[in-house]
């Protein structure tokens, strides 16, 4: 099969992740490399050994694709400018800065035939797929805690920590249970960017989502927790490592009798979620669409919770 082609732009701490996966990969030819930071961008063109965009007009009608891993602020622009040529198209999250622009894209999407996947890269992480196919196997879930803190970035300047670190577990929680019925959030603003954020959802299916966010915890920590009616679920998703604690017996015949519970440790592949994240789009981009690939109607669902909990933070 011939290679797809991939021009990348954007070369920030992201965008320089997707240049080093990208410039890996057999299956694709990395056409070219954009960001408005020409020194950056040269050096990088010439490490990576990858052309420097030029003019639009004559680039982009050479890729199959484009990987947008540009500010939030700017994602729309470039969608819409990229949609006159390309039909995949690859958005770092959130897929917007606000609902409207989101659903801008969306409207985009129908308009001009494309297939856009947003960059929810925690759907790769080999415990999130393991995780799914244990809560298929339960008899009933009841509550799946998420807890994502990281101390604050100097990088992170345009977004706060429920559109940067938040958006994530928001997603999940919906691929995990489904669309979201009533929401209910407190948190914590500093200099008018959310710092510390909770949210509990409740979704359709009567499950509950309980979502934690902070960029003020001087620690790193990736972690859902699940209670189901007959298991109990420890997600690490920084170690990638699942441990299922479940009743040894679950009738009492004798007197003086303590009822344990053990506990089962599942072994993941170590594989890099954002190498799988491009492995998806390169199938993507040839039409072999994965099933639970985000897609523009994923990334505008998580946009909506997500202003909706940060409006009653800020209220």
């Amino acid at each position: 099969m011939k290679p797809v082609k991939i021009g990348l732009l954007g070369l920030g701490n992201m965008g320089q992740n997707h240049l080093r996966v990208l410039s890996m990969l057999k299956d694709i030819e990395l056409s070219f490399i954009f960001d408005t930071d020409k020194e950056k961008c040269a050096l990088l063109s010439q490490e990576y050994h990858v052309p420097i965009l030029k003019d639009i007009n004559n680039d982009y009608t050479k890729v199959d694709a484009i990987v947008i891993a540009t500010p939030t602020s700017t994602h729309c622009d470039h969608v819409k400018q990229a949609s006159e040529f390309v039909k995949y198209i690859f958005v770092e999250k959130p897929l917007a800065d606000s609902l409207p622009k989101a659903e801008e894209i969306l409207r985009l999407t129908k308009d001009h035939e494309l297939h856009i996947q947003v960059g929810f890269i925690e759907r790769y992480n080999p415990a999130i797929g393991a995780l799914a196919e244990v809560l298929s196997q339960s008899r009933k879930v009841l509550n799946i805690d998420f807890t994502r803190t990281n101390k604050l970035s100097e990088r992170i300047t345009d977004v706060d920590v429920i559109m940067d670190l938040m958006i994530h577990d928001i997603d999940l929680a919906m691929f995990f249970n489904g669309p979201v019925k009533r929401i209910s959030s407190y948190g914590i603003a500093e200099d008018g960017l959310i710092s510390f954020g909770r949210a509990v959802l409740k979704h359709e299916n009567g499950v509950y989502s309980s979502l934690t966010a902070s960029r003020i915890t001087e620690k790193k920590i990736r972690q859902i927790t699940v209670t189901c009616e007959d298991m109990f679920i420890d997600c690490n998703l920084l170690g990638k490592e699942i441990l299922i604690n479940k009743q040894t017996l679950v009738d009492q015949y004798f007197d003086n009798l303590f009822i344990a519970s053990k506990e089962e440790t599942i072994g993941l592949k170590q594989q890099e979620p954002l190498l799988s994240q491009h492995l998806a789009f390169v199938e993507f981009c040839r039409g072999n669409i994965e099933q639970g690939v985000p897609t523009a109607d994923n990334g505008v669902d998580a946009i909506s919770v997500a202003e909706t909990i940060q409006k009653q933070i800020q209220e």
